[in-house]
């Protein structure tokens, strides 16, 4: 009897250590899969984040879209547009940033899952509705469908519901006491790259229209490509009665004709530039433009009611030494004529006026108005009307440095960003993390110190009763 209680309490023992054992494997598990979503759903939102806070105009434009859909556009200024592509841009990076160093973990994640949650509202609505083609959520730099973008959302939902519900297996890359840090660093950081970007021109050109695209090229489908289907259906009456046909099954002609419809059933290859035309007096000039050999100043302004004109004197001296050098120099807007006039007559211009749409001219450049330097059809400059190239009207367009097609920076570009951001909240973290190892090296040493002191004081105590012994 002993022997059969002895194993069946080793039994126990077993079965209780397995039992604990695999617990805790699970719990290990659960915690990856937390931080992974936390990796994954921190990427995404600072990726996100970033290439609209870059974008500000771009955002703008796409809230301005949602808004038209919703039929409140009219409502609302393009001071409040702004404004709130800004503050939407940041927000979204600051959370990605925040979730990313586990900053206020349990705030974090809830403001996480319910921003997530209020944009897959409103992509279930683009996807059933579709309101606009595309949502903008990754800004230019990735274009996704509507169906794509839901598909997209609803993986984002379930990592922020992981993540939410278990904020505290993420550990902190930041101690508590230095998150204010990482805090005022991120905000300030996303709001000045905003700035910059509205004052110059974006930091990054994700658009079909950048430096070094050619514009005529980029116009163009290649061999091959799939082009669009349509189908057409023939509404046709016999005896009293209406019946849709189409080329496969077309009847007899005992059947009267009444109506047809063409629908496109599928969409074919869209070059990435697909609407740009200048038209100048009634004459398309586009091909002339884009033909030339040479040298073309383009003056951009959308809307020259709403264009920046504090800087009209730099633009006529710059459409004066295009003159001088005999280089063609147009304006190209999408304003009437009494806009046109109003401008001339404010700024003194005496460059021609072409008509171009102001969708296309709000790609182009995020500047209004902005100037496009071209070389046979290529884009080689593009700069914003507070950053004008004065520098460089000193010599033939040829010898300067305007004249001249701009090295890459992408790469450069990368690297600033990672010196500016990423490298200081690096540093900031390995030094968190490094003190507060050293503080509980120290810690562990003072409580062995302590505990040496006490029992050195009980050695003197019990060898002082023995002598009084």
């Amino acid at each position: 009897m002993r022997e059969e209680t002895k194993v069946d309490h080793q039994q126990t023992d077993e079965s209780s250590s397995q039992s604990l054992l695999s617990r805790v494997k699970a719990s290990r598990a659960f915690g990856i899969v937390v931080n992974l979503c936390r990796l994954v759903l921190a990427l995404t939102l600072i990726f996100s984040g970033y290439v609209k806070a870059i974008d500000p105009l771009g955002t703008q434009y796409k809230i301005h879209d949602y808004l038209t859909a919703l039929h409140v556009q009219d409502y609302v200024p393009d001071w409040v547009e702004l404004a709130g592509s800004i503050s939407l841009s940041a927000f979204e990076f600051c959370l990605g940033v925040f979730m990313l160093f586990a900053i206020r973990r349990r705030l974090v994640t809830r403001l996480t899952l319910l921003f997530i949650g209020c944009m897959t509202v409103v992509t279930v609505w683009i996807a059933i509705a579709n309101p606009v083609k595309d949502c903008g959520c990754f800004g230019d730099a990735i274009h996704l469908t509507n169906v794509q973008t839901l598909m997209k959302n609803i993986v984002l939902l379930a990592l922020a519901l992981t993540t939410a519900w278990a904020p505290l297996r993420m550990p902190r890359f930041v101690g508590r006491s230095n998150q204010w840090i990482v805090i005022n660093y991120t905000i300030l950081f996303i709001l000045i790259s905003s700035g910059w970007s509205l004052y110059k021109l974006p930091y990054f050109d994700f658009r079909p229209y950048h430096i070094g695209a050619n514009i005529k090229k980029g116009m163009e489908i290649p061999p091959g490509a799939p082009q669009p289907k349509f189908e057409t259906t023939f509404i046709l009456e016999k005896n009293g009665v209406r019946k849709e046909f189409t080329l496969e099954n077309y009847p007899d002609s005992t059947w009267t004709f009444i109506d047809s419809k063409t629908v496109q059933t599928q969409t074919g290859y869209v070059p990435p530039i697909h609407d740009f035309s200048i038209e100048l007096g009634g004459e398309d000039i586009t091909q002339q433009v884009l033909d030339r050999k040479g040298y073309t100043f383009l003056l951009i302004s959308p809307s020259l009611s709403d264009a920046d004109d504090s800087n009209f004197g730099n633009i006529d001296n710059i459409y004066e030494y295009a003159q001088d050098n005999h280089v063609p120099f147009y304006c190209l807007t999408a304003s009437d004529p009494k806009a046109i006039s109003r401008w001339q007559d404010l700024t003194g211009a005496e460059y021609p006026f072409c008509l171009t749409d102001g969708t296309t001219l709000k790609t182009i450049i995020r500047s209004n108005p902005g100037l496009l330097l071209l070389k046979d059809g290529t884009i080689i400059g593009k700069w914003s009307h507070n950053d004008l190239p004065m520098a460089e009207l000193n010599k033939p367009i040829a010898q300067s440095e305007i004249g001249q097609m701009p090295v890459d920076r992408t790469t450069h570009k990368i690297v600033v960003v990672l010196l500016l951001f990423v490298l200081p909240l690096t540093l900031l973290s390995i030094a968190d993390r490094l003190w507060a190892w050293s503080s509980k090296v120290r810690s562990a040493q003072d409580r062995q110190i302590d505990k040496l002191k006490k029992l050195e004081s009980e050695l003197n105590i019990q060898s002082f009763k023995t002598k009084v012994k």
